[in-house]
């Protein structure tokens, strides 16, 4: 028998066994899918963060104070008091660094969480209390809409996201430029008792979106604001610090940890797409872990419906040899049955896995955007990566596996006697 003959064989065994057939392909078709959904999810993800990150600054470092070790009773044990930071950043911290080799400039901020109130309206929102010129520095691409008034000194002054103007899902925005806009902070007292600190503010600018998650969820007001409605004391909860270009970047972090070592913590945006690069490669290799033992048992199946095909065709098998198959010929019979499931599995799963990644990136957008107005939760723009090379990868393995699991049934098969197969009722 040639090659030709041997498939043609092969494809009309499968059509004799249409229901087994189709549930064996099935099984390949599960598992490749997944693979290659997964693997396109998990290369979306990363072009997602990699675009996110470039809106950053490259020359940006984020500084705050390292915390003290702090037993049960901390914030996340009991209720107890906030953890005592190692090295207080103050004004004199602030001078220190910006006199260091390669730094040229040093961005001093105040944070909390307000409760912002406008037109009847309630947001809880983290904000950051800098001098709002320095808006630039961090996004050099920033806009604000048409009407905005940059105001460094005015302490009344508050500067707004797009996305918390205008939330998504409301008909009316939350807030416009010249609008009045109360903001109320609470915090415990030296006493221990519960506080409350409010003030009145001007909306004198909304921030258009930059892309730039730092600044496209930004409340800001100027650090004379922060200070006084925050209760900070003068003890800033983060520097900015502005390296001369980001080929600086490492050295300025060097010369800050020369002076503070680790009583102080040194961030940048490369460190931070590092780490969550880790983390998502990490998790991405687990998901398609699980996705090659779907096509593992998918493997498997391909063994029991081909193991039970020889013994079904033991006489068919017996007659072949009895007119002259050589074993090698039906050894090749029954791994053109199982190249064919794989070859027409891998394939249905490669077009249904690149689907099924456009559906999963559907979701994740819409579950981030429900009706409300938290900005925050505004859809992501994911879209899946399906790389040749990868789905390459997963077509190869799917068809591999179907092959290396039809080896012993048709080992099996070939290895029948004629006479003892004939035998057999």
């Amino acid at each position: 028998m040639n090659i030709k003959e041997i498939f043609l064989l092969s494809f009309d065994a499968l059509k004799e066994r249409k229901v087994r057939s189709i549930l064996t392909i099935l099984m390949v078709v599960v598992g490749s899918s997944l693979m290659v959904a997964l693997n396109g999810l998990g290369a979306g993800f990363g072009k997602f963060i990699d675009e996110s990150f470039s809106m950053l600054a490259p020359n940006i470092l984020f500084v705050s104070s390292a915390q003290q070790d702090q037993s049960a009773s901390g914030p996340f044990g009991g209720g107890g008091p906030p953890p005592v930071p190692k090295i207080t950043l103050n004004a004199a911290v602030e001078t220190r660094i910006r006199s260091l080799p390669f730094v040229s400039d040093v961005i001093s901020s105040y944070q909390g969480q307000v409760q912002l109130e406008s037109s009847g309206k309630t947001l809880s929102k983290s904000v950051f209390s800098i001098d709002p010129a320095k808006l630039y520095t961090i996004a050099p691409t920033l806009e604000f809409e048409e009407g905005s008034a940059m105001r460094s000194n005015d302490p009344s002054a508050i500067y707004i996201a797009d996305e918390i103007a205008y939330p998504p899902g409301e008909n009316t925005p939350f807030a416009t430029i010249g609008q009045t806009m109360r903001a109320t902070y609470s915090f415990v007292d030296e006493n221990g008792n519960q506080q409350e600190e409010s003030r009145s503010f001007v909306v004198r600018g909304i921030m258009k979106p930059t892309g730039n998650p730092t600044i496209d969820n930004a409340v800001v007001f100027n650090e004379d604001a922060g200070n006084a409605l925050m209760h900070k004391s003068g003890k800033y909860d983060g520097f900015l610090v502005a390296a001369e270009s980001g080929e600086f970047v490492k050295n300025v972090e060097e010369e800050i940890r020369k002076l503070y070592g680790n009583d102080i913590g040194v961030t940048s945006p490369e460190a931070i797409l590092k780490t969550i690069r880790e983390f998502t490669g990490g998790f991405t290799v687990f998901i398609l872990g699980i996705a090659l033992v779907a096509l593992l048992v998918g493997a498997v199946g391909i063994i029991t419906t081909l193991y039970t095909s020889v013994m079904e065709r033991t006489k068919e098998i017996g007659t072949m040899k009895a007119i002259g198959a050589q074993n090698s010929n039906v050894l090749g019979l029954f791994m053109a049955e199982a190249l064919m499931i794989g070859i027409l599995g891998a394939t249905s799963g490669l077009l249904l896995g690149i689907a099924g990644g456009y559906v999963l990136t559907a979701g994740i957008g819409s579950a981030g955007g429900p009706e409300g107005g938290d900005a925050s939760n505004a859809p992501m723009n994911i879209s899946p990566v399906f790389l040749p090379a990868d789905l390459a990868n997963v077509w190869g393995i799917s068809v591999g596996l179907s092959l290396i699991a039809g080896i012993y049934p048709a080992w099996k098969a070939s290895r029948l006697s004629p006479i003892v197969a004939l035998r057999r009722e």
